[in-house]
């Protein structure tokens, strides 16, 4: 009997929670990363070696492989403010922009550093190129750069990419839309909806892909609205903008968590980009013609907010059960 095939679409620190527990299933895992990121560590370096940006790669690289904790506190190792040229760096985030500089893409230095890793699927970038996200704003304002569209005080209407190094139209990684054409599920989420999942689904093959996949598509909505990109947001309007981004309805199933978070419980010092919980809105869901499954998926921890890996990934299981079935 065939593995199944589930492909995680995403970026920022969301997916890697997911793809660490879908790890340990008997899946044939694939995950699909953004490469829109140019803030930070990330940055700097698609900035000074015009490679794809590395951190989400980064991120998810850890969480798919085995690696012993030493290595993933070694790679994950952040130089501090006070180290010149190097601050701000992980230690990974430099050997992946090193290695793609030695075997001229990020896409090769990521599937040799995956086999390095013992990486439990695939990896990879949605795009070859690095990407420069672009917000169009409710009131006409264009916000170019993914670390700048939070900073503007208004509402993204939509959001579109173009290669950062040159003209052309943005186009897929290697084996990217292959995988989506084959995949039993595809998973998006969770993550930060403008700057994390859009960026990889306005790539125009992707899109393409998610209209034509027979995949059961599923997204894992956020648990808490992020200033910036979703204030006031529902669990619908999630869907919606997916939708409006799309152009047609391509997402099957949702998964929304209806745990109350205590609100005295957030930091919210260290998880200032949060708000508020996303507020429920069945009857809006039911008329963007998804399936709902709603459940306890809340997991607290460190003053924050996330998605209880394991309840999401049993839930993905038994959706690619069916699917399979």
């Amino acid at each position: 009997m065939r593995k199944k095939k589930i492909v995680v679409i995403g970026g920022g620190t969301g997916i890697p929670v997911i793809l660490s527990s879908l790890k340990k299933e008997d899946v044939d895992l694939t995950a699909i990363v953004t490469v829109a990121d140019d803030g930070g560590s990330s940055g700097e370096l698609r900035s000074a070696l015009h490679i794809a940006p590395p951190g989400d790669l980064r991120n998810v690289l850890v969480a798919m492989s085995d690696m012993p904790k030493l290595y993933e506190q070694i790679f994950q190792y952040r130089f501090s403010e006070n180290d010149g040229p190097l601050s701000g760096h992980p230690i990974g985030n430099l050997i992946i922009a090193g290695v793609s500089e030695m075997k001229g893409s990020t896409y090769n230095a990521i599937q040799i550093l995956a086999k390095f890793f013992h990486a439990q699927g695939h990896i990879l970038p949605s795009s070859e190129a690095a990407l420069t996200l672009h917000a169009i704003f409710k009131d006409g304002a264009e916000i170019v750069g993914e670390s700048h569209i939070a900073d503007y005080k208004g509402t993204i209407d939509h959001v579109f990419v173009t290669n950062t190094n040159n003209p052309d139209t943005p186009t897929a990684s290697r084996h990217v839309v292959k995988a989506i054409m084959a995949a039993d599920t595809i998973v998006m989420g969770p993550g930060s909806l403008f700057t994390s999942i859009l960026p990889n689904v306005v790539i125009p093959e992707i899109k393409q892909a998610l209209v034509e996949t027979k995949a059961q598509v599923v997204y894992v909505c956020n648990i808490m609205t992020q200033r910036g990109e979703t204030e006031n947001f529902t669990d619908a309007d999630h869907i919606r903008v997916l939708r409006e981004h799309v152009c047609m309805n391509f997402i099957d199933t949702v998964l929304v968590n209806i745990q109350p978070v205590p609100p005295e419980y957030m930091n919210s010092n260290k998880f200032d980009e949060y708000l508020v919980q996303v507020k429920h809105d069945f009857d809006g869901l039911r008329a963007e013609n998804v399936r709902v499954i709603s459940s306890n998926f809340l997991k607290l921890r460190d003053g924050g907010a996330f998605h209880n890996a394991d309840a999401i990934s049993e839930e993905i299981m038994r959706i690619s059960e069916r699917r399979t079935k």
